[in-house]
């Protein structure tokens, strides 16, 4: 590493040293300001990525606001799977959101933090559209930083990756386990990075898993991500961002559910 890279403040994070600031204290700043109890919150949590599933899942009375969640920049919404209730978070756009609102979680008592997002093709031989399951992500963001030594890439829960690929295979879309590329700047994706990771194996791009996983290896929770590929650079602009029926975006979510009960049974 040169000298003028030991100074770049991304890699200058002392990471053994412990927090100023602690999602603990925000969430009794939440419950002291709103009146909230310290009820449980769901032990499996999905943070979904766009949100429409979530809208869709409340205008069909599938999901119940969750008003004891303690937390200043989300509504939290729980659905029933298989009798037992999962929390879902809507619109987490981006690793550092992402990561923000799991650290909460995390400190609520959260066992198991899943990503639902959308992503980008970057393999020409991924299908579109497609659900892959990164079990390593390059880190090309600025959140795993703060929580992992500098490394390319970081490897995300492969138990957990397993229970995943398990339960998402009836569905009746290509599920495929791999290398994803996580981002930052979504509009600031060149052809050349584009050609460069595919030309290593990077199957999607997102915004999330390489944040995620960071945060789940130093925090110690188990995190996992399944990316709902549904563009690509070539793909016919007709076609682009289909993700098919709200149906089937709550049979992928139920399906994460199962294998997170799965992996706690298992693993």
């Amino acid at each position: 590493m040169s000298k003028d890279q030991k100074r770049l403040p991304l890699l200058q994070h002392a990471l053994d040293a412990p927090s100023a600031f602690t999602p603990e204290n925000l969430l009794e700043a939440v419950r002291a300001e709103r009146d909230l109890p310290r009820d449980p919150v769901p032990e499996v949590c999905v943070l979904e990525f766009d949100g429409d599933l979530t809208d869709w899942l409340v205008g069909a009375g599938l999901a119940t606001r969750r008003h004891p969640w303690a937390c200043f920049h989300t509504s939290m919404e729980t659905v029933e799977v298989d009798g037992e209730r999962v929390g879902v978070i809507a619109r987490t756009i981006g690793g550092p959101y992402a990561v923000l609102v799991a650290e909460q979680l995390a400190a609520s008592g959260v066992r198991v933090i899943l990503g639902l997002t959308s992503a980008g093709q970057v393999s020409p031989g991924l299908k579109i559209p497609s659900l892959v399951i990164p079990t390593t992500a390059i880190r090309d963001e600025g959140t795993s930083y703060h929580y992992l030594p500098a490394a390319e890439s970081v490897d995300g829960d492969a138990s957990l990756a397993l229970a995943l690929q398990t339960e998402l295979g009836g569905l009746g879309l290509p599920v495929v386990t791999g290398p994803v590329w996580t981002t930052d700047a979504p509009y600031r994706e060149t052809s050349e990075q584009l050609q460069q990771h595919a030309s290593k194996g990077v199957l999607a791009v997102e915004m999330q898993a390489a944040s995620l996983f960071a945060f789940g290896a130093a925090r110690g929770v188990r995190c996992g991500v399944v990316a709902h590929v549904t563009n690509g650079v070539d793909h016919s602009v007709e076609a682009q961002f289909e993700k098919g029926a709200h149906q089937l975006g709550f049979e992928i979510l139920k399906a994460m559910a199962r294998a997170s009960k799965r992996c706690s049974q298992d693993c």
